[in-house]
């Protein structure tokens, strides 16, 4: 459509050039219409006073109009490139901040000089430096992050970046960095896009798991690796010099047997701790008697703590302990922690498994603590807060000759977990080691009640 003229006439303008904004000669013409007349009454003032041939004055004024006609397009073009600059300062519209809200992840809309104009709600509980009128720049600084965001500005095509922050903790981003063109804007100077839409994605946990799983498999695989080399060895010995020799070969094939079982045990503990990660976010629904379970862990494993010459001790409330949870998880729980006990704790010749109950101010119920407290070396703080990280040992001086999987207490965790209760360690070297359960607490009255109501 056109627009009318400025200057208060009631001509419609002509037409602008689609693709470079300029004015048609006879606009411009138009726009300087006032200067071609006074150029008019000069000659005609020239011819009349002074004598000036008409022909002259004719040819000169012809050149006039024609120069009128052609120097001005260059100053019509660079003031549509100012207005066309000038325009991206204008904030988004509401339709396009309500798709930005829409989008799950933190996202940003730049205009081309890079001053945030929009900041989604994600965004700004993610990135609270980022302000809407500041420069990016002011609260998103790595390099990679700007040096695109330059290029994207500048009219070049879409971009994804990421980069990692060590501070206050390592983490990892990835953004996409894409223009944004208004559909009545298509002339912007240099190609450049009205906005830079820029969103941001959190791939800190993805490192995080891709580095557990990558620490799992080396370290899965150093442990079979090492009792299979064993195996491997002996084998050899046994088809070579000790073919003939009786009391080499049973002392050997004890080892190889050893060896075997605890090839055997690791294989079982990962592939206990894979079914319990499988269903970790599946909370059960199923009741225990944390007493019932005490008491049958105790006759399962009194004869084997025994001939370590440990004595299993109990002291349990007369009441009913009864907590949500399965009956076999938590059995697998406590007879890790008392198999533990009796093995690193030795020393002290005594392992006592108690439980007690506390209960909050105002809070119903409460929880149980059912602990497992020995008497032997004690451990190191520096080691408490990695104990149940998988495969993770103390030093073998302080752990005896009695290895473990190093997955015992990693288990012990994950159930836990999918109970909503938790594992305290309590040590010191020289006083023991006391670890403790603290799970909810299920009233008889309460269960009932939800009972009834499903």
């Amino acid at each position: 459509m056109s627009d009318p003229a400025s200057h208060g006439s009631e001509l419609p303008a002509p037409q602008r050039n689609a693709q470079t904004g300029a004015l048609s000669p006879m606009q411009r013409l138009f726009a300087l219409r006032w200067l071609l007349v006074v150029w008019a009454l000069m000659l005609a003032g020239g011819v009349i006073v002074h004598d000036v041939p008409l022909d002259h004055a004719v040819v000169a004024y012809a050149l006039i109009l024609l120069l009128a006609a052609i120097l001005p397009q260059r100053r019509a073009l660079v003031m549509a490139r100012r207005a066309a600059t000038r325009a991206p300062t204008a904030w988004p519209d509401t339709g396009m901040k309500v798709a930005v809200d829409a989008l799950s992840q933190p996202c940003f809309i730049i205009d081309r000089r890079g001053v945030t104009r929009y900041v989604n709600e994600i965004a700004s509980q993610r990135f609270p430096s980022v302000k809407p009128g500041d420069p990016l720049s002011f609260g998103l600084r790595p390099p990679a992050l700007l040096e695109a965001l330059d290029r994207v500005s500048g009219g070049g095509a879409a971009e994804r970046i990421s980069w990692g922050e060590k501070v206050p903790t390592e983490s990892w981003f990835e953004a996409h960095i894409a223009p944004m063109e208004l559909p009545r804007s298509r002339s912007a100077a240099g190609g450049a896009p009205d906005f830079v839409l820029v969103s941001v994605r959190d791939l800190s946990e993805q490192h995080r798991l891709e580095r557990m799983r990558a620490d799992f498999v080396a370290n899965a695989s150093h442990e079979l690796r090492t009792p299979l080399a064993s195996l491997t060895g002996f084998i050899e010995t046994l088809q070579g010099a000790a073919r003939e020799d009786p009391a080499a070969r049973d002392r050997f094939l004890k080892i190889m047997q050893e060896q075997a079982q605890r090839m055997g045990r690791l294989i079982d503990d990962l592939l206990s701790l894979s079914r319990i990660e499988l269903k970790s976010h599946v909370r059960s629904d199923a009741r225990a008697d944390l007493g019932d379970i005490a008491r049958s862990v105790a006759d399962a494993l009194g004869p084997v703590v025994a001939e370590q010459g440990v004595t299993l001790e109990l002291d349990l409330p007369d009441e009913p302990m009864t907590v949500v949870g399965e009956r076999d998880e938590l059995v697998q729980v406590l007879g890790n922690l008392v198999e533990n006990a009796a093995k690193y704790g030795m020393e002290g010749e005594r392992v006592l498994v108690s439980c007690s109950r506390e209960t909050a101010t105002g809070e119903r119920g409460g929880e149980w603590r059912l602990s497992v407290r020995d008497w032997g070396p004690g451990i190191a703080a520096k080691h408490l807060p990695r104990l149940t990280e998988r495969f993770y040992r103390v030093e073998e001086a302080s752990s005896h000759p009695m290895k473990g999987t190093g997955l015992g207490l990693a288990i012990v965790k994950h159930i836990l977990n999918r109970h909503r209760a938790r594992l305290e360690v309590k040590s010191a070297p020289g006083e023991g080691a006391t670890f403790t359960i603290c799970i909810r607490a299920q009233d008889d009255e309460a269960a009932t009640s939800a009972a009834a109501a499903q």
